[in-house]
């Protein structure tokens, strides 16, 4: 028969339904993957984009860990920018160009080996480059900011091995920090250890630090500075005994002879150095990079030389805006609004 003469099959209503119901299933699927494939290039580009522009901008770390509920209100850690970091932590204190770098090795004390002290180095040199960190706090564990350098690296080095790799002078690389470091130092500080945390610029210690250069109990002596910037701090005497002797030193003797600036009870030293640094970063940065290069003149060189330097750094700030701003703030009997600039 033609068509229009056959006879039309009868489809239920419920039929109807459950045909509509699978199209209408299949059609939200291609949907859903239509859009997923349109929004995935779009996502992994908004996660590459977070992860390299977390160290500059680490606002933006905060607010993702905010959501996840990780971060505190006074401290974020910034994630992204710890990605290649194995033995240091990287935080920056919220609202305050304030960084924090915790070495991280606790199960060897924070031993120094080359894949901590390269971290560190590079972390400072990103710090110093980073408009958003005027100050560095540069902390280790709750029993120790670092036992010294690591022996089972070192152990079976030959001198052409220390000669060709230039190998613990290139920790000085910490004490060319141009920004300020306060070490917050809890625990022992020995060896390789103490030669960094002297590096820093301010030392605050928790009334459980020890301090010692014990190298001369494993056939060998101090080589990252123990010799000269322990002199230069504590005197001749004291220092060559305890070089001499490889015995400690507890945090109110290291207060009394000038090492440390001030001692606390372990549980406050790190938020102490917090608050040190945030007074400092409050500050004209120009003013405290110049003002912390001429006393270092004044440390490493004799004292005309180090006037002269003095001299020319303290003209120099009157070039500045912050300079014109921090004077007449005073006059005007206002605070100063530094632009570091």
């Amino acid at each position: 028969l033609p068509l229009e003469h056959r006879p039309r099959k009868r489809i239920s209503p419920v039929a109807m339904l459950s045909s509509s119901s699978k199209m209408l299933r299949r059609s939200h699927r291609a949907v859903l993957t239509s859009a997923a494939t349109m929004a995935r290039p779009a996502a992994v580009g908004a996660l590459r984009t977070l992860r390299i522009s977390a160290f500059a901008s680490p606002s933006s770390t905060v607010a993702h860990r905010r959501a996840l509920g990780g971060a505190s209100a006074a401290r974020m850690m910034a994630t992204d920018a710890n990605a290649p970091y194995k033995a240091i932590i990287v935080e920056r204190q919220e609202d305050e160009k304030i960084l924090i770098i915790t070495l991280n090795r606790p199960k060897a004390l924070n031993a120094l080996n080359s894949t901590l002290m390269s971290e560190l180095i590079d972390a400072l040199e990103k710090a110093d480059a980073n408009p958003q960190v005027s100050c560095i706090v540069l902390t280790g564990g709750d029993k120790a900011f670092a036992a010294g350098a690591d022996i089972k690296e070192m152990a079976s080095k030959s001198f052409i091995d220390c000669y060709k790799e230039n190998f613990a002078a290139t920790w000085q690389a910490v004490s060319r920090t141009r920004k300020p470091i306060v070490a917050a130092i809890n625990g022992f500080c020995l060896g390789g250890g103490c030669e960094v945390a002297m590096m820093a610029d301010i030392m605050y210690a928790g009334d459980n630090a020890k301090f010692a250069q014990p190298e001369i109990t494993l056939g060998t002596i101090p080589g990252a500075g123990g010799t000269q910037r322990l002199v230069r701090q504590i005197g001749k005497s004291r220092a060559m005994e305890l070089c001499l002797t490889g015995e400690m030193m507890g945090a109110d003797e290291a207060l009394k002879l000038g090492l440390v600036s001030k001692v606390f009870p372990a549980a406050e030293t790190i938020p102490e150095a917090i608050k040190t640094a945030g007074k400092i970063a409050s500050m004209s940065q120009m003013s405290v990079e110049m003002c912390k290069e001429a006393i270092n003149q004044s440390y490493e060189t004799g004292l005309q030389q180090g006037l002269v330097h003095e001299s020319r750094a303290f003209w120099s700030t009157f070039a500045t805006k912050d300079q014109k701003e921090g004077m007449g703030a005073f006059v005007e009997k206002r605070k100063p609004d530094f632009k570091d600039c």
